[in-house]
């Protein structure tokens, strides 16, 4: 087997170019095997195989560098880089990531995991390579998804000054989780179809410059009036326009070709963009038919390409999704809204119901907001569903845009809380902090299923900024005999007796009523209350919380700072300075890829934790 030799890039360029191709074929054999197992992002991983084998051929790692876009799609630069034994351990707590790491391997060059990043990135670094007067290759490799993201034409804007050497491969599978959208995805499908440009310009400047003298003076006056000989054969030439000079498109699956490109754009002394064809799940036929389901995904049956397990009940996301689609035949007003991510979100359904209704905008989220508040402002009820980690991209628009003209936009924020193995960067664990930092917007948090669907109905009659924040995977089907009707900035008394109050929102309300069963054991009288609001706080339910109860532990899925225990303390501590007050919170840092269940107990706010550090903190003194 050749990869079990290949430890570095040093190994790989000694092999004879006839067993590169057999590489490729055991790579994409090893991911599929290990990720059936691990989970993980397998169709953008089947698809840059060879093109990750060029850079490495082509490039000096790690002296030069390569930023990979998100990063989801670098198993293969992790296989190559030493890292091959690790993946058993892929996505694991304490394992190997799924997105680069620099502190993970001196090969991974930049931390990525949102998208459209790459290009600003190696931008930076390319520039730092210059002041400092070092002389080694940046290379930014970013798809064709990425690029409806207006962060990348930001860079790309200031790529175009550049004069030293900087590399963008554009990786191009006319996909990025789901199926792209918009102008660029267009521009690029003409890309696709015009390579002859490329070989018609390097014929005829070849022929002028065998003719003496006037030859040179030739191709720079062609140079000068060149573009409207590009429109004859590709659309638009946006990055020539531009000041980037383009190379491709280029086979993402042959390995000679791709080095010879690389090489050719390395001569260059400026910007220079290396279009890359490439197929989503090649090499294994299930990822090929559905590259969006095996964009991430769970074990499955490598025969088959089924998961190992399904889901028995519905996850928040179904349930948003169901709702969403009956609220939109009492709603004629309603319309939908996300960054590419319909299937994620679950607004596929709403979309094939109401396809005049529903807008996808690419990974634009910035975009989606504030075109959310333009339809706001139209008379329309907008719904952004979006993740909460992404949600962050979109701060100044939510502030800016929706919030200052008070519009009503409904923020619907899947993934929020500990999400699990994709890391910090996608764990929606700041969401109640930013959000409830902004004027006119309120936050809600559903304790199970049918809250979640009563707080969508909510929404609808409400006419100002709005999140409804919920947690990735099956939704809590527990205590579903509480159904108090939704009021605006009121919270719900559950179980109400004295001494220990347990005041939770959202997916911690859940975890509050496995606390109050194991206290009650204990001979602890305890009540649970539903915060409901995050934002604004239920003051009148805190008041009685405080007229009988000695200790008040706040339970929330969000950083402690600037969420919702901290919120409810200060009142409390202004008002009741008697009455002690317990935060549980995640700890104001990042938190690493892991089984959810692992990192819950690992962060202290699983059921017994919270127990324990109320005893070991001597909070529960003289209340038994």
């Amino acid at each position: 087997m050749i990869l079990e030799h290949i430890k570095g890039s040093e190994e790989l360029k000694s092999l004879p170019p006839e067993e590169l191709k057999k590489l490729s074929q055991e790579i994409r054999e090893f991911l599929i095997e290990k990720i059936s197992h691990t989970g993980g992002h397998l169709a953008s991983n089947l698809g840059v195989v060879e093109l990750t084998i060029a850079l490495h051929l082509t490039f000096n790692l790690p002296e030069d560098k390569v930023i990979w876009d998100v990063g989801h799609q670098s198993y293969t630069h992790k296989i190559l880089t030493g890292r091959m034994a690790e993946f058993d351990e892929l996505r694991q707590y304490g394992g190997l990531s799924g997105f680069p790491k620099r502190k993970e391997s001196p090969y991974d060059s930049f931390d990525t995991g949102h998208s459209s990043t790459s290009i600003s990135a190696g931008l930076g670094i390319a520039l730092g390579r210059d002041l400092k007067g070092l002389d080694y290759k940046v290379v930014s490799v970013i798809g064709d998804g990425a690029l409806t993201g207006g962060m990348a034409y930001e860079a790309l804007n200031n790529a175009a000054r550049m004069k030293r050497n900087f590399i963008i491969v554009l990786n191009d599978n006319n996909m990025s989780i789901s199926e792209n959208v918009g102008g660029m995805s267009r521009y690029l499908n003409g890309l696709r179809t015009g390579s002859g440009y490329n070989d018609l310009k390097k014929n005829v400047a070849d022929a002028l410059d065998r003719i003496p003298v006037v030859g040179s003076v030739m191709i720079d006056k062609i140079k000068r009036t060149k573009n409207s000989i590009k429109q004859l054969f590709i659309p638009g030439m946006l990055f020539e326009n531009m000041g980037i000079t383009y190379l491709g498109p280029v086979d993402g699956h042959n390995i000679p070709a791709l080095c010879k490109v690389l090489r050719e754009a390395q001569k260059l002394d400026h910007a220079v963009l290396v279009h890359v064809i490439t197929k989503k799940g090649k090499g294994y036929r299930p990822a090929e038919k559905n590259p969006s389901h095996f964009h991430g995904v769970g074990p499955f049956d490598v025969d088959t390409g089924k998961p190992l397990s399904e889901q028995k009940n519905p996850s928040y996301t179904d349930v948003f999704s169901r709702k969403i689609c009956q609220l939109g035949e009492q709603y004629p007003n309603l319309v939908a809204v996300t960054a590419a991510m319909p299937d994620g979100t679950g607004l596929t359904a709403f979309g094939k119901k109401y396809p005049h209704r529903f807008f996808d905008v690419g990974i634009a989220e910035a975009h989606a907001v504030t075109s959310a508040a333009g339809m706001a402002a139209a008379g329309l009820k907008p719904v952004v569903a979006v993740y909460s980690s992404f949600l962050q991209r979109a701060y100044d628009q939510i502030l800016h845009d929706v919030c200052i003209q008070n519009l009503p936009v409904l923020f619907a924020v899947d993934r929020a809380g500990l999400v699990g193995s994709d890391g910090e960067t996608h764990q929606g664990i700041f969401d109640y902090s930013f959000l409830t930092s902004i004027p006119n917007m309120s936050v809600m948090a559903p304790k199970n299923m049918w809250e979640l669907r009563a707080m969508l109905e909510f929404a609808m009659e409400y006419d100002r900024p709005l999140a409804v924040r919920y947690p990735r995977g099956e939704a809590y089907r527990g205590l579903r005999d509480f159904r108090q009707p939704v009021a605006y900035g009121k919270g719900e008394m559950l179980y109400e007796e004295k001494d220990i109050a347990l005041l939770a929102v959202g997916s911690m309300v859940s975890t509050g009523e496995h606390v109050r069963e194991k206290l009650k054991k204990e001979g602890y009288a305890c009540s649970l209350a539903n915060g409901r609001f995050v934002k604004p706080i239920d003051i009148e339910l805190v008041n009685r919380l405080a007229g009988n109860h000695g200790l008040i532990v706040t339970l929330e899925e969000n950083v402690l700072q600037g969420g919702y225990g901290l919120a409810v303390t200060a009142y409390i501590h202004q008002n009741y300075p008697h009455i002690k007050v317990l935060n549980v919170a995640l700890p104001d840092d990042y938190v690493e890829h892991g089984n959810v269940s692992i990192l819950r107990e690992g962060l202290g706010i699983d059921s017994d934790s919270i127990i324990r550090t109320m005893k070991a903190g001597g909070w529960m003194n003289g209340l038994n």
